[in-house]
């Protein structure tokens, strides 16, 4: 009976699937802009805040964390486990696209006048 049981056993641990661990991370999309001449506080002001804003209404939002450093803004967006993470990359893509509109007129007003 004994040695069944092993047979048994290592035919089971043969046939686990590798996915068999849970996937612990959560579902996360980050937006990583490279601005080359602009300093950090000029990052922050006109590339991360802007983008922050206009993600801030996003359903099933869980955190938001970002990263201005030189020529470099990092913001990592956290959904809820339950939302899709193809979902989450469509509503991230659409949100930006408001935003890039956004930077568009502000450049305008930057470089036109003055």
């Amino acid at each position: 009976m004994t040695l069944a049981l092993i047979i048994w056993g290592a035919w089971s641990a043969a046939k686990l699937p590798l996915d068999a661990v849970p996937d612990i991370t959560n579902n996360q999309v980050q937006i990583i802009t490279l601005t080359p001449t602009l300093a950090a506080q000029e990052t922050e002001q006109l590339v991360t805040y802007p983008i922050e804003q206009s993600l801030a209404n996003l359903p099933d939002l869980e955190e938001m964390r970002s990263i201005s450093r030189f020529g470099l803004s990092v913001i990592t967006v956290v959904f809820h486990d339950d939302i899709d993470i193809y979902f989450a990359r469509q509503l991230i893509n659409e949100k930006l696209k408001e935003a890039e509109e956004k930077f568009q007129k502000v450049l305008v007003l930057r470089i036109g006048p003055g």
